[in-house]
Parts: C-alpha cells; sequence; structure tokens
C-alpha cells in the first residue's frame, strides 16, 4: 500500500512538501507519480518520476513550480511545491507501478497499479 502525508493549509506563494512511502506487499516499484483531484473534475496528473535514470515528467501548469523526486531505497516519493497557487488546492494522490512506463503514459491514470489514500492541499489567497 501507499501511505501519503503533508499536505495541508499554505498561502499563496508559499511552500508544501508531500510524501508517499510504500509497504507491505508491494515489493517492486519503477514509476512513481502524483496526480491530484478537486471535487467533481477528473484526476489530474502532476508529476511522476523512474526508478532507474529518476526521469521526471511533469504537467505544464506545474512545471518550474513542483519538484518530485525519490528515495528508492526506502520506496519513498516527494512533491516539493513552491510558488503555491489557489487553483493548486486539491487531494493529491501518490501513484506507482512496478513497471517501467513510456513518457507519453506516464501521465495516464490508468497505467499506474497502486494508489495513496489521497491528502488535502489548500491554498489560500
Amino acid at each position: 500500500q501507499l501511505q501519503a502525508s503533508g499536505g495541508g493549509l499554505a498561502q499563496a506563494g508559499g511552500s508544501l512538501r508531500l510524501s508517499c512511502a510504500a509497504s507491505g506487499r508491494i515489493i517492486s516499484i519503477d514509476d512513481m507519480g502524483w496526480f491530484r483531484q478537486i471535487p467533481g473534475k477528473e484526476r489530474e496528473f502532476v508529476a511522476a518520476i523512474r526508478r532507474g535514470d529518476r526521469a521526471t515528467s511533469y504537467a505544464g501548469s506545474v512545471k518550474g513550480r513542483f519538484a518530485i523526486s525519490r528515495d528508492n531505497a526506502q520506496n519513498t516519493v516527494y512533491l516539493q511545491m513552491n510558488n503555491l497557487k489557489p487553483e493548486d488546492t486539491a487531494v493529491y494522490y501518490c501513484a506507482a507501478t512496478p513497471r517501467s512506463l513510456i513518457t507519453s503514459s506516464r501521465s495516464s491514470s490508468t497505467h499506474y497499479d497502486y494508489w495513496g489514500q489521497g491528502t488535502l492541499v489548500t491554498v489560500s489567497s
């Protein structure tokens, strides 16, 4: 299972850091990522990172403000969120898969096998 933490309230322009650790039955993980969802809207891709070469992908809306990283030894992925905007307000979900995804597949939630429970990020203006 994946356990996410680090959400909370931040002011616009502020920062938050999310963490997500894999444990239990999950033995092998390759790509890990973050998605977010606003009530009434579809879940959207935020960022992803590959295990081996640590290649990263970002949604255009967060590029230059968010940074994804991982600790392979701990099977943990992080999302450093800087210069937060009110439109970043959402429930953030971490995701993982034992497969190495091609770049074009990394932004699709259907390619991930494991999901965390979600952590709420609220950005006030």
